[in-house]
């Protein structure tokens, strides 16, 4: 069975619970996932996009509540997942892309986006490359899970700065989360469902990414 084939027999297409206008396919306790992952793959990519995150929620109530954010402009939703962000910004009006590695994701947002009556561009992208270029927005919810993602992440981020982009990264404050190259401009209560652990007061945060850190002068 291919991955959209499966997504929509097995997930449920419902209502996000912080933000009831927008509609994912989303995973329950008999979904079984695991039927996804490839026999042949021994580290297959744990189903992110099968849930939403407080990042994502968080930069989706921005992108509801503050609509100009991204109102005309080109916007990418950076490691989608679900999609989630790319739609809410589509929704109110941006040329919207997202970027998602995972096969099975890809699927998901091939059927969230019409879902919610919206086009989603999917594209590659590379973080160990260039800046890219074609955006005005990078969207970046919950890039900073880990150490080894975000190191890798936090240089190309700021390369797309420097190249004249703007960069919003929504967290709920992880523990990776490089705060002194960022400043917070807006925090949200959203329901991170894809933590059993979370309650629904957890809060996210929408986070722009500061300009490449000046280069230290040296003593001659």
């Amino acid at each position: 069975m291919n991955p959209a084939d499966f997504i929509g027999q097995n997930l449920r297409l419902e209502p996000v619970p912080s933000l009831p206008d927008i509609v994912l396919y989303t995973a329950h306790p008999g979904s079984r996932l695991s039927r996804l992952a490839d026999p042949d793959d021994d580290d297959p990519p744990a189903p992110y996009w099968a849930y939403q995150w407080a990042g994502g929620l968080a930069l989706a109530h921005h992108f509801m509540a503050h609509p100009e954010t991204v109102r005309g402009r080109r916007i990418l939703d950076l490691g989608a997942g679900s999609g989630l962000v790319g739609i809410v910004a589509a929704k109110a009006g941006a040329v919207a892309s997202a970027a998602e590695i995972d096969p099975n994701g890809q699927a998901a947002i091939a059927l969230n986006a019409p879902a919610n009556g919206v086009d989603l561009a999917i594209v590659d992208i590379d973080i160990g490359g260039p800046a890219l270029g074609g955006f005005d927005l990078i969207a970046a919810g919950d890039v900073f899970y880990n150490p080894e993602v975000g190191q890798r992440m936090l240089p190309f981020l700021e390369r797309c700065v420097a190249a004249g982009m703007d960069v919003l990264v929504g967290d709920p404050d992880r523990r990776d989360l490089p705060v002194d190259r960022l400043e917070r401009i807006a925090s949200y209560a959203v329901g991170d469902v894809g933590d059993a652990r979370a309650s629904t007061e957890r809060v996210g945060s929408v986070y722009r990414l500061k300009g490449p850190p000046e280069p230290k002068l040296t003593s001659s």
